[in-house]
């Protein structure tokens, strides 16, 4: 039930509560998803060959045809990943596959004999198993960069990776936006790589309110929300997932007589920027 919602864990995953167990539900992946499916790709594949690309549904292509993917990759050797936001660039000793997981997509290592899942749509044979993306909704994709150019060029759109961006960098694209902050950090053009799960647990964590705008934030509010951030981001990261224990906000979305995990206020919820936002109203004073 719900295969497409299963995650690629790495070889030891971190031990924290079983995802599905808590009614905490987050499909959708995020920059810590993105960055686990980045890591388990360096640690089973890096350094092996791809024997061949089966395209089993060319819909999450991008600006290219299965039968060029396949001439293109096949015979070459994947090299050290990399993440920019919620992009991986899985690079070979050739052209790089740039992926995007929109809200459904997978990417995971399978034996060869393991049976595909029916939401498998790439597949790329190694001479030791497969790595599947697998996306139900088919929103975003794969697409193929030829080179570090075309590589430069497909992430121009982006802003700097939330997790990479510096400080003073972060003062100033805060400083220079007047939308709501909770708008400004999801927005990938502005910071790359925050969701809408990560962006209200930094908010809540930092104190924040979702519809301060950004550039009427004190610098000490500034300092707050890059360190919250940066603690969110790499607390994610070590559990491949955003943590919905005690002292996060993120398992309590479901709950609607959800109380403040700090200060015990119940919860209070609207749409910001046109995305559902749970916030503390005593925690996360509204601005004047």
């Amino acid at each position: 039930m719900l295969t497409w919602f299963h995650r690629w864990w790495p070889a030891n995953p971190p031990a924290v509560v079983d995802r599905w167990g808590s009614g905490y539900h987050n499909p959708v992946p995020e920059l810590p998803d993105v960055d686990r499916f980045r890591a388990n790709l360096a640690e089973r594949a890096e350094g092996r060959t791809i024997q061949r690309v089966d395209v089993l549904d060319a819909g999450v292509l991008h600006g290219i045809a299965a039968r060029t993917l396949d001439d293109a990759l096949t015979g070459h050797r994947w090299r050290s990943p990399e993440r920019h936001g919620k992009w991986l660039l899985a690079h070979t000793d050739g052209p790089t596959v740039l992926v995007h997981f929109g809200m459904t997509g997978d990417l995971r290592w399978s034996p060869a004999d393991e049976p595909r899942d029916r939401f498998d749509r790439v597949v790329f044979v190694l001479d030791d198993g497969e790595l599947r993306y697998r996306d139900m909704r088919k929103l975003q994709g794969l697409q193929l960069a030829p080179d570090a150019g075309a590589v430069e060029k497909a992430m121009a759109g982006l802003g700097p990776d939330a997790l990479a961006v510096r400080r003073g960098d972060f003062d100033e694209l805060l400083a220079g936006h007047r939308g709501a902050v909770k708008a400004v950090l999801v927005d990938q053009s502005i910071l790359a790589g925050l969701g809408n799960l990560l962006a209200d647990e930094i908010l809540w964590h930092a104190k924040i309110h979702p519809q301060q705008l950004a550039h009427q934030l004190s610098p000490e509010q500034r300092h707050q929300l890059y360190d919250e951030m940066r603690g969110v981001l790499r607390a994610s990261i070590r559990a491949g997932r955003i943590p919905d224990g005690p002292g996060w906000l993120t398992g309590l979305r479901d709950d609607p007589d959800a109380r403040c995990p700090r200060c015990g206020t119940p919860l209070s919820r609207r749409r910001v920027g046109g995305r559902a936002t749970i916030w503390c109203p005593d925690c996360q004073r509204a601005p004047r």
